[in-house]
Formats: C-alpha cells, sequence, structure tokens
C-alpha cells in the first residue's frame, strides 16, 4: 500500500521495490493518488490520528497509472493496483483509456481500485463538485464498463452524456473495480457496482460491520455477497487475523518500509515476515 509515495516516487526506488516486491511472493502493489495537496487544510486525514497525511502536504506523490506502468516494466509477474483513484475528480473516459492502455502494456495485471475521496479542498482546487462526488463515482463506474465492453459506447447519465463513440483498446480481460473507504457508503456502493471492497484502515468489529454492510447490499440488488472479494489492512494482531479469516479475506495489504535502497530489501523481507506469522495463526471458521 501506498507503493508510490516518498521514496518510491523517484524511478531507481520503485523499478527496486517492484522487483523486490515480486521476489518476495508479493501479489500486488498499490499505488496511491492525490493530484494536488493543499498547503493548509480543515479536511480531517481519516486514515490515523494525525489531521494531515503522513509525510505533510508537499510529499510527492506520483500519478499512479504512470507509476504503476513504470514499475509494470520492470516486471512481470505481480499485479498492479490503485489504491485508490480519485474517479470522481476525473472523466471516466479518459480513465477507462488510460486504464485499458495499461492494462493491456501489462498483460492483463490491472486491478483499478476507485474511491469517493476525503479531500475537500483538492476538489476545489480541482472545480470538482466534492458534495455530490458519491453519486458521480457511481456513474463514473458504469461508464468505464461501458467503455471496456465490446462495441461502441453510449450513456445518458445525471451527470455524463455522450456516444455513441469508440473507446479504443480495450483492457485484456475485465478489469477487476475494487471500491475503497472506510464509510457505510463506500460499503454500500462495493455491493452493489463492484468486483472488490477495500475498507482501508479498518480493523476488528469496524471491519466486520463495514463487510456485513457490504454484503447485505449486495444481496438486496441481487448479487451473490460472497462474490465480492475484501482487501484488509495487514492486521495488528492475532485476534485481527482471526476475524479476517472469519470474513473471508482474500488479501491483506501492507504499507512499504521507508527506507534507503540498500536496506529495502532485507526491510521489506522483515515486514513481510510478520505479516505472514500473524496470518499463519488465524483460525477459518470452524478449524
Amino acid at each position: 500500500m501506498f507503493a508510490n509515495g516518498a521514496r518510491s516516487a523517484r524511478a531507481e526506488h520503485a523499478a527496486e521495490l517492484a522487483r523486490v516486491a515480486e521476489s518476495l511472493g508479493c501479489e500486488s502493489l498499490w499505488a496511491v493518488q492525490h493530484i494536488v495537496m493543499p498547503v493548509t487544510q480543515v479536511s480531517r486525514y481519516p486514515y490515523s490520528a494525525a489531521d494531515t497525511i503522513p509525510g505533510g502536504s508537499a510529499i510527492a506523490i506520483p500519478d499512479p497509472l504512470i507509476w504503476l506502468a513504470w514499475v509494470g516494466a520492470q516486471t512481470t509477474r505481480i499485479r498492479l493496483a490503485t489504491g485508490v483513484l480519485l474517479l470522481a475528480q476525473q472523466h471516466p473516459l479518459v480513465v477507462a483509456k488510460q486504464v485499458a492502455t495499461l492494462d493491456r502494456l501489462t498483460g492483463g495485471r490491472f486491478i483499478l481500485g476507485v474511491g469517493a475521496g476525503w479531500l475537500r479542498e483538492e476538489y476545489e482546487a480541482l472545480n470538482a463538485d466534492f458534495a455530490d462526488r458519491g453519486a458521480r463515482l457511481d456513474e463514473a463506474i458504469q461508464v468505464l464498463r461501458l467503455g471496456w465492453s465490446p462495441g461502441p459506447a453510449e450513456f445518458r447519465g445525471r451527470y455524463l452524456s455522450f456516444g455513441p463513440v469508440h473507446v479504443e483498446p480495450k483492457p485484456v480481460g475485465r478489469v477487476p473495480i475494487v471500491i475503497g473507504g472506510h464509510t457505510p457508503a463506500a460499503a454500500r456502493r462495493a455491493g452493489r457496482l463492484a468486483d472488490g471492497f477495500f475498507p482501508l484502515a479498518c480493523q476488528g468489529g469496524k471491519l466486520s460491520g463495514l463487510v456485513s454492510e457490504m454484503r447485505f447490499a449486495a444481496e438486496a440488488v441481487g448479487r451473490d455477497p460472497t462474490a465480492v472479494e475484501i482487501t484488509a489492512s495487514a492486521p495488528r494482531s492475532p485476534d485481527d487475523a482471526a476475524v479476517q479469516a472469519e470474513l473471508g479475506v482474500a488479501r491483506v495489504v501492507t504499507e512499504v518500509p521507508d527506507v534507503d535502497l540498500a536496506e529495502l530489501e532485507q526491510a521489506f523481507a522483515r515486514r513481510l515476515a510478520t505479516v505472514r506469522t500473524r496470518l499463519a495463526g488465524r483460525h477459518a471458521p470452524g478449524a
């Protein structure tokens, strides 16, 4: 998680991180997006006790799709994901083209994580509407699916209308769409529309509650709730790991060690060993 931040904004660090992650058996790299960061902000950072993003507002956060194209060229197997791309700030046809291009260039390895976002000041700087970002996100997901489907795309919605138009190239196959977020609204959106749900930084009872909310929303629209893949932050304890096993979590994501290039492989291996030890001690239902 946060694979493209801080030190990995540099090309050589990014390339080595990708190679190390693949060699150590990681399944995926997740790159975050912020198009701009305000010098001062009122919005509270929701994923830690701090009020602002770790590293401060001037931290380098490369564009995730370009960064993932670079690291994808350094690797052959590891999957490439956004965690998350702020889709409601951007035209979904542009994103559809970018994602399909990246997916084809990397042999179908892409996972598109999207979210509504939490930073009002960023929306304002981009002249995007913060208040209706959830509804815009819902509509944008529909547009992505249309753009990636065979043939021309045509759409008439509340915010977007176009077509028929050709959106080429198409992805290699079905690009999984994962909803990221820590709120009931994000959980319901995942249940209604997505292939996966990533309740970032949620553990224990909060994680259980959000997954239940997601599955209820899926059932309400006639979807199989167990078909929505769950990604979670790496467990902090054996109890967290047990909850994740009970919920059927498919993927856990840990942060990249903030170390110099020469220390990266050993530091990453130690972190992964800690996570794997916690996961090995969890018990599946009935075990």
